[in-house]
């Protein structure tokens, strides 16, 4: 520990510590647009510099470290000068319509520049054009970009994915799509990672919420909307709602507020997906047991692991960046995906209605389920998705007050959910569920609902060894694209092997997707998962294979899991669409 004396008072800060660390450690605010933790440390943005006695000028806070001794000032009149003027200077080059804007009370720049009490512009305003194709999922506002290198950095250090770079000279210096690519042409995940860790509105998700509103104004159209697992953890946050009150159920009354006609539980089909993608790993191993022993010499070599196919993000990683690795996808659609592939059939089949009426939206903490949908092979079972933060913005434009909404149950049948189908919404819970009902499918017994935590956890990488009725299964858990690629590339060198891989793109996995509400500088997601795990906790019904209107459902239409019908409705050809980067 050393001696810091910060605006006149004495601290004792960790050695090594920045300066920001020590004066948030002592309760002191500096405030800062480009930083962040362990990812952009650069000072790039000048508004954390503070004044050092000894120091003939400013230095940043976010990257200079303290020392003993040292004599700090974050707010003195020259440090007020230069902030107050850097942030004009950024403002000068920014797209200031804040009241048309998706970050507006949301936004650290107009925090920042409300707390230094700017309300006119000394220099000339310039902003840049804003050019961008329309309908695609991920929106980047050039207008808006304040060139703090967040979007370049997260999408570096901690997706790997290099979508962002540096583009231009001097003062046309900016951020743009790498290697001189056009959006369409690179292989970005849609993870959206680099719009919840953009400070201002220069990044968001496409906007969907007009057609929504369109689909529910139709009178023609039966509107029927799915709410993912990871959203019910999420949605109250921007009221400022605690989890334990911003419930599904309290989403459900807004939604019928809204007049949506149906509002069912992406809950649901996350067991049908277990019931599937489980099934589908029992039959690999059994076959691959059988060409073992001889018993069947025409059984293929199986090829091992089976990866989950629940995250589009992660399956666009994998078509773009190892697609000789493609075929070890499970074949089984999404949540997202069968929920909409039955609405439209098994639910328009109870309706009694033609399925071209049935609308179907998705509510998802994810960006890249925008693009998932619109998959020609997808049929277009669900016509829109929209993010949390899509939703949220819905409930304000129709004056609904969650605070003051009274709890509402789901339609039925499908808005029954098991506590397995909820936690798909954190990493490591499509495994433990998909283990859960593998257990009992292969001995006719339930394992005790929490004999596979040990996939939970907040870790990038998280392995685990199971004995599964005999067989010793090895599985391993990962979640952000950084993180996936050194598993592939372990896998590849033969340094690791497993039977069965759960990937989510987002760090946390869904709770910390692209489309969830945004904390700057915070991250949420392990806080979230906890959300999910209690509640799957607090659920009578913990088993996908116990869930009854699953069983109801392949009872009546699909006949059982793996079925011609429902290979037909509930699994995709991963090979039936392209990445702009995949090779043949």
């Amino acid at each position: 520990m050393v001696n810091v004396t910060i605006n006149g008072k004495h601290y004792m800060a960790e050695d090594g510590s920045t300066i920001l660390d020590a004066a948030k450690a002592a309760g002191i605010y500096i405030p800062t647009l480009c930083y962040l933790k362990d990812i952009n440390d650069i000072g790039a943005c000048r508004v954390c510099v503070v004044e050092v006695e000894g120091c003939a000028k400013l230095v940043s806070a976010c990257n200079n470290q303290v020392w003993d001794g040292m004599v700090v000032h974050t707010n003195s009149p020259k440090v007020r000068e230069s902030r107050r003027n850097t942030v004009e200077l950024i403002l000068s080059q920014h797209d200031g319509q804040c009241a048309t804007c998706v970050r507006s009370g949301n936004c650290t720049l107009q925090t920042i520049a409300n707390d230094l009490g700017i309300v006119e512009l000394p220099f000339r305003k310039k902003v840049p054009k804003f050019e961008w194709p329309m309908r695609f999922p991920l929106v980047r506002d050039a207008r808006k970009c304040i060139k703090c290198m967040r979007c370049v950095q997260t999408c570096d250090k901690v997706q790997g994915m290099h979508i962002w770079d540096i583009s231009g000279t001097g003062s046309r210096t900016t951020v743009d799509v790498s290697r001189n690519r056009k959006i369409k042409e690179s292989d970005c995940a849609l993870c959206g990672q680099c719009i919840t860790h953009c400070p201002v509105g220069a990044l968001r998700e496409w906007d969907d919420t007009d057609r929504v509103l369109d689909a529910l104004a139709d009178p023609d159209k039966i509107t029927v909307v799915q709410i993912a697992p990871a959203v019910r953890a999420a949605w109250g946050e921007p009221f400022g709602l605690s989890p334990e009150f911003a419930t599904a159920k309290r989403l459900v009354a807004a939604l019928r507020q809204m007049g949506f006609d149906y509002i069912f539980d992406t809950n649901f089909s996350a067991d049908l997906t277990i019931m599937e993608e489980g099934s589908e790993l029992i039959e690999k191993i059994k076959r691959a047991a059988a060409a073992k022993s001889g018993e069947d010499t025409a059984s293929a070599e199986q090829n091992f692991p089976l990866f989950t196919s629940c995250c589009p993000g992660w399956v666009r990683f994998l078509k773009s960046q190892y697609p000789d690795m493609v075929d070890q996808l499970s074949t089984a659609k999404s949540p997202q995906q069968m929920f909409g592939a039955i609405a439209k059939s098994y639910y328009a089949q109870i309706l009694g209605v033609d399925s071209s009426r049935i609308f179907c939206v998705s509510i998802m903490p994810c960006v890249a389920k925008k693009h998932e949908c619109e998959i020609p092979v997808m049929n277009h079972d669900v016509d829109v998705v929209l993010t949390t933060r899509e939703v949220d913005r819905l409930i304000r434009s129709e004056q609904i007050h969650p605070e003051m909404l009274i709890e509402e149950e789901f339609d039925m049948p499908l808005g029954v959910g098991s506590g397995a189908g909820v936690i798909f919404g954190a990493t490591g819970g499509v495994m433990e569920a998909a283990l859960r009902s593998a257990y009992y499918l292969v001995t006719g017994r339930n394992p005790d609902p929490d004999s596979f935590k040990n996939v939970r956890g907040m870790e990038g990488w998280k392995e685990a060894e199971f004995n599964l009725a005999g067989t010793q299964l090895k599985v391993a858990v990962v979640s952000g694209l950084g993180n996936t690629r050194k598993l592939i590339e372990a896998l590849r060198r033969g340094e690791v092997n497993y039977h069965f891989v759960e990937v989510m793109a987002c760090p946390g996995g869904c709770s910390g997707g692209g489309g969830q509400p945004i904390h700057d500088g915070k991250e949420m997601a392990a806080g979230r998962c906890d959300v999910l795990y209690g509640l799957d906790k607090n659920n009578q019904l913990r088993y996908s294979h116990e869930n009854p209107a699953v069983k109801q459902c392949y009872q009546d239409y699909l006949g059982a899991p793996l079925s011609q019908r429902a290979h037909e409705l509930l699994h995709t050809d991963h090979h039936a669409w392209s990445m702009p980067q995949e090779t043949e």
